[in-house]
C-alpha cells in the first residue's frame, strides 16, 4: 500500500510522533492507522522508560478553579525550554483540570485515571509525552481543594490556591498574590504547631547577646522576639503587599474568612541537573 503525505500527517497530528517514525510505522503494518498507532505508542512507552531514570527538577505549576472546585499541580521536566513548550504547558493545565473534577486520592491513583478528553490512561497520555517531547516527565504532587477557591500562578514556577468561606474573587486574586509574594506558612497563630514556637524560643534562648541578661529579663526579650517571627510566618498578620499600612485581617474584615492554603514552589527539594547545556548540546552533535 502507498503511504501518503496526508496519512503521515494525521498520523503525527494524532500522536506527536516525528515525520520518519510515522512513515515508518504505517509502512510496518500496511497503512493501518489504529494500528500505526500502537506501534509508536509501544516504542514511546520503551523510549520513555529509558527516561525515566534522568533528573527531571524543572516543569510547570498549574491550577484550575471551577465553581464547586480548585486545583494545583507541580509537573517537572528537565530543562527549562521543554517547561515553556505548549504542548507541556497544555498537559500541565489539563492535569489540573483532571484532579479539580475527579479528586484522585493521590498521584498513583491520578495516573490510573482515564482522561475523558482522549479517552486514555493519563499514565499512557505522559508516556506519550515523554515520547514526542524527548524528556522525562513526572508528576510530582498536587493539591485540591472544594468550595469557594482562587489561584495564583506566577511565571509557571511559584503557585499559590487559596480557600475562602466566601466568594469574593477580586479579593481572593490579591490575596493569592500576596502569599506568592510573601511565603506565609500559616493562616494563623492557631495552626502553628507548638514544637515550631518551642524551636524558636530555644534558638532565641541561645544567641550570644542575650547570655549575659537576668534569666526574667532574657525571657521576655525571647518572648517578643518569637512573637515577631510568628507574626511573620502568619497569613492575616502580614503586612498586604499592595498596602503595606493594612495586614491581611484588617483587609478581609467582613468580608471573606481564609480557611487554608497552599503554595508551591517548582522544584523545592528537588535535586537539580549541573551539566551545562552547551555542552550538552555539542556531546549530541559529535555523536
Amino acid at each position: 500500500m502507498d503511504i501518503t503525505a496526508t496519512m503521515v500527517k494525521e498520523l503525527r497530528d494524532r500522536t506527536g510522533a516525528g515525520m520518519m517514525d510515522a512513515k515508518k510505522a504505517l509502512v510496518e503494518v500496511d497503512g493501518d492507522m489504529e494500528k500505526a498507532m500502537e506501534v509508536l505508542r509501544q516504542k514511546g512507552m520503551a523510549s520513555a522508560d529509558k527516561k525515566m531514570g534522568r533528573i527531571a527538577a524543572e516543569g510547570r505549576i498549574g491550577s484550575y478553579v471551577s465553581d464547586s472546585a480548585g486545583a494545583m499541580i507541580e509537573v517537572n521536566c528537565e530543562t527549562d525550554f521543554v517547561a515553556k513548550n505548549s504542548e507541556f504547558i497544555e498537559l500541565t493545565n489539563g492535569l489540573a483540570e483532571l484532579v479539580a473534577n475527579s479528586s484522585p486520592a493521590d498521584v498513583d491513583a491520578l495516573l490510573a485515571l482515564t482522561c475523558p478528553k482522549c479517552g486514555k490512561v493519563v499514565s499512557d497520555v505522559i508516556k506519550e509525552k515523554i515520547a514526542s517531547i524527548g524528556e522525562k516527565i513526572t508528576v510530582r504532587r498536587f493539591v485540591r481543594y472544594e468550595g469557594n477557591t482562587a489561584t495564583y500562578i506566577h511565571n509557571g514556577k511559584i503557585g499559590v490556591l487559596l480557600q475562602t468561606d466566601s466568594k469574593d474573587e477580586a479579593l481572593a486574586k490579591d490575596i493569592c498574590l500576596h502569599i506568592a509574594s510573601s511565603a506565609p506558612e500559616f493562616v494563623s497563630r492557631k495552626d502553628i504547631p507548638q514544637s515550631v514556637i518551642d524551636e524558636e524560643t530555644r534558638i532565641e534562648m541561645g544567641k550570644e547577646d542575650l547570655a549575659n541578661k537576668p534569666e526574667q529579663i532574657r525571657a521576655k526579650i525571647v518572648e517578643g522576639r518569637v512573637n515577631k517571627l510568628m507574626a511573620q510566618r502568619c497569613l492575616i498578620e502580614q503586612a498586604f503587599v499592595k498596602d503595606p499600612n493594612q495586614t491581611i485581617e484588617q483587609l478581609i474584615s467582613g468580608k471573606l474568612n481564609i480557611v487554608k492554603f497552599d503554595r508551591y514552589v517548582l522544584g523545592e527539594g528537588l535535586e537539580k541537573r549541573n551539566d551545562n547545556f552547551a555542552d550538552e548540546v555539542m556531546s549530541q552533535l559529535n555523536k
